[in-house]
């Protein structure tokens, strides 16, 4: 099986389960080997006391596109630590957008990044993950 069959299989399986994601609004745009990119309209829901997003769905958005990522090589991933770092508002009926990269992965434990930007192009956030592999995986390799 190539990575890109192996990544797309590995979110669909996610995505069945996932209630979170849909929940808040969120949709899987794109996926492939490492990557993931998830999108969301900042609804009147979302937006805090001062009318902006507020920065725990910022930080869900960037969260769920960091798990699709590093879960695309149809071994169970979890996350160990992140942060996130905001640098503009999302404004209300905005379209947020984070794309995930993987950086790193060795043996067990992988580094991705990602970055949240508004309709405008403009940086939301720098989101970092840690991740850790654990036992499992999404489907059955020999079920091609």
């Amino acid at each position: 099986m190539h990575d890109e069959e192996r990544a797309r299989r590995s979110a669909e399986a996610m995505m069945a389960n996932d209630r979170a994601s849909p929940w808040f609004g969120m949709t899987l745009d794109e996926v492939g080997p490492g990557y993931a990119k998830m999108s969301l309209t900042v609804r009147d829901d979302h937006l805090n006391g001062h009318s902006i997003c507020h920065g725990g769905v910022i930080f869900a958005l960037a969260d769920s596109a960091f798990a699709f990522a590093c879960n695309t090589h149809n071994r169970n991933a979890v996350a160990q630590h992140n942060q996130i770092s905001y640098l503009s508002p999302g404004r209300g009926g905005e379209v947020l957008t984070a794309e995930a990269r993987e950086i790193s992965l060795k043996g067990r434990s992988g580094i991705t990044d990602v970055t949240v930007t508004g309709g405008d192009g403009r940086v939301v956030a720098l989101f970092r993950g840690a991740s850790r592999m654990i036992d499992g995986t999404h489907f059955d390799e020999g079920e091609a």
